[in-house]
């Protein structure tokens, strides 16, 4: 992989790792205005990027993706100072954390398309899966240190200090994306679509490029069924360690030191198959090896339950439940890891921001729909019955994708 893909990755590991410490910060500090209120700034953060995804994609495709982040960038390094001058300055957080995630929202939506098709701008195609498993670790590396150095700060130096922390890893990553200008060699997907030949594009209204994102999508013989498949894992698969898992502990009595061991497991699952992929290569078809990681996870999910109230439990520790959290993180690894640079790769260079940006959306409404219904399932029949029926929906979703032409070709 070529340099400037290592540099780009840097810089985004540093702000991904501010990123994470100001989501704990703000939850946190949201979180003792009470439970409606954390939930509207979730919500602030979320509705803006799901509405505005779309656009973000077309406005990538449409001026670059460099042009892009860089504005980003500097809007965040604009919000996040504001942030801690309205800390500073204010007793009450509650209007300038609102705000805040409005902002973050926004700048979300354009700011993820772009960053999401730099792997395709600035490797070329025989690395792209090791460079994506490489931007799986970063992000996993992000969701560990992340939170721990956000409270840190947070008590040191209270919110002000969180959000000035944060708007220094973005610094970071704006000097980072001035030094890879573009130079020719692929950061600016405008000069591409014209030398494919699409020459109306910069003439046509926002809104109707941005729908061309999911006119392609819908279209497209591989893109179609991998983009079902990634919204069927993020909807049943993505809740199991951050929903499923905890309530499956408090109705087996596990401790909280337990319930994060078996997450953990899944992390330590995940990271070791991206870190094989990093090493040796992925896998010569994709698609097989993205259904086989979808039941190589189904597999696990439904070991869940059986391994922490029976199998193997020393003491309070129930290590079947540890290893089955490996067999899921396994599972979920495999798939990430081929799901990703082959809908990248499937995506024509012309709308590399519009698949991306569908590719979100997809994911976040899944995930926003499902984690809802499945926790108020939980609380109906238990959340062994509903490790169950995800375990069920993902291995029927794998077989269906093995069946597929499209994805085993």
């Amino acid at each position: 992989m070529p340099g400037r893909y290592w540099a780009w990755l840097g810089g985004t590991a540093v702000s991904l790792v501010g990123a994470q410490a100001m989501a704990f910060a703000m939850g946190w500090v949201a979180a003792g205005q009470g439970g409606s209120f954390a939930a509207l700034v979730l919500t602030g953060i979320t509705l803006p990027r799901v509405l505005l995804l779309l656009v973000g994609g077309a406005v990538a495709d449409r001026v670059g993706a460099w042009p892009v982040m860089v504005g980003s960038d500097t809007a965040m390094v604009v919000v996040m100072v504001a942030l801690a001058n309205a800390a500073w300055s204010s007793t009450d957080p509650r209007l300038p954390l609102l705000l805040t995630a409005l902002a973050i929202g926004i700048v979300d939506a354009f700011y993820l398309p772009s960053t999401g098709s730099m792997p395709r701008r600035l490797v070329p195609p025989v690395a792209l899966a090791r460079a994506m498993s490489a931007r799986h670790l970063a992000g996993q590396l992000a969701l560990f240190a992340g939170p721990p150095v956000g409270s840190l700060i947070l008590v040191a130096t209270g919110l002000a200090g969180v959000a000035l922390a944060n708007a220094a890893t973005f610094l970071v990553m704006l000097c980072v994306l001035v030094a890879l200008r573009p130079r020719g060699d692929g950061l600016e997907s405008t000069e591409a679509a014209r030398s494919a030949g699409d020459r109306t594009e910069p003439t046509r209204p926002v809104w109707r490029t941005a729908l061309d994102g999911l006119r392609l999508a819908w279209r497209h013989r591989t893109l179609r069924p991998a983009l079902l498949v990634t919204g069927v894992a993020a909807g049943f698969l993505l809740p199991v360690p951050s929903l499923l898992v905890p309530l499956l502990g408090r109705e087996q009595g596990w401790s909280s030191q337990v319930a994060g061991a078996v997450v953990a497991a899944v992390a330590l699952g995940t990271v070791t198959v991206a870190v094989t992929v990093l090493v040796r290569g992925a896998l010569s078809r994709p698609g097989v090896a993205a259904a086989a990681g979808l039941l190589v996870a189904a597999v696990g999910v439904a070991l869940l339950f059986a391994g922490g109230s029976t199998v193997l439990v020393v003491g309070d520790w129930p290590l079947a439940a540890v290893g089955a959290g490996v067999v899921l993180g396994a599972g979920s690894g495999l798939f990430a890891t081929h799901v990703g640079p082959l809908i990248l790769a499937a995506a024509p260079v012309t709308h590399l921001g519009r698949v991306q940006s569908v590719l979100v959306l997809v994911q976040s409404l899944a995930l926003l729909l499902t984690t809802n219904a499945l926790g108020s399932l939980a609380g109906i029949v238990g959340a062994a019955a509903v490790l169950y029926a995800c375990a069920g929906v993902l291995a029927a979703t794998a077989m269906v994708a093995l069946t597929s032409s499209a994805l085993r070709r």
